[in-house]
């Protein structure tokens, strides 16, 4: 590993990914739910009718893509003001070891600072749920672009902004909550985090009550037996 620091990764249990999205050659990869944007209706309401879905971002990764390739570049820059993080985005997937990716390098490498979406969660905006990983520090001790999200308290915005129409989509933070390893295989757990959907191998389903959600997620507590054991999650809901 070159001196990467191993516990620096958000790193999920076989178990854990394997609800995720584990083989289901049935069912649609999850990977794929990710290209489909909610539609967004461009006449006016009528009295009564239901409110169109706010815009979102187009399609953020080539069509096909599965969710255990490799990850790649997404149009998107995320914008947590109160922490002044500005960083660029990577569409990740799962690792031939059945973890959700979560890139690494030499203590120099830019990736430290870069945040990961989830490719089998929604594209942030969608009424349901996006989730969007980061380190929590660097080789050596470095600090890493979510080094600090244990900061954020409720009402802090969160903004997902799209580098090609320039839409900007806004959250703000609900709470948080940190999970132990042991937490953080329960099915509840995984709901809160990843929404419905992903947990029972699915597509990302439409939330109940009508918001959409991102969980942010890095690692927390103790590094010990090569990770740290617990995950912190940010929780926030769209606000236009």
């Amino acid at each position: 590993m070159g001196g990467v620091v191993l516990g620096a990764s958000l790193i999920l249990t076989t178990a854990l990914v394997a609800t995720l999205v584990g083989p289901q050659p049935h069912r649609p990869p999850p990977a794929r739910a990710a290209e489909r944007p909610a539609t967004v209706r461009s006449s006016s309401p009528r009295r009564g009718a239901p409110r169109p879905d706010p815009p979102v971002p187009a399609t953020l990764f080539a069509a096909g893509l599965d969710v255990r390739s490799g990850p790649v570049p997404v149009p998107l820059l995320l914008r947590i003001p109160a922490l002044n993080v500005d960083a660029s985005v990577l569409g990740v997937g799962v690792t031939p070891g059945d973890v959700m990716d979560a890139p690494e390098g030499p203590v120099d490498d830019p990736v430290w600072q870069e945040a990961f979406w989830y490719r089998g969660s929604a594209v942030p905006g969608v009424i349901s749920t996006a989730l969007i990983a980061g380190h929590i520090d660097g080789p050596r001790g470095t600090q890493a672009v979510f080094g600090h999200i244990d900061r954020l308290r409720p009402g802090d915005l969160i903004v997902v902004h799209d580098t090609r129409s320039g839409l900007d989509v806004r959250f703000a933070v609900t709470g948080s909550k940190s999970f132990s390893l042991e937490q953080a295989t329960q099915s509840g757990v995984l709901t809160q985090i990843y929404g419905v959907g992903p947990v029972a191998g699915t597509t990302p389903q439409r939330s109940t009550d009508g918001l959409s959600h991102l969980t942010l997620v890095t690692c927390a507590g103790t590094f010990r037996n090569g990770t740290h054991d617990h995950r912190l999650a940010v929780f926030a809901t769209r606000i236009v």
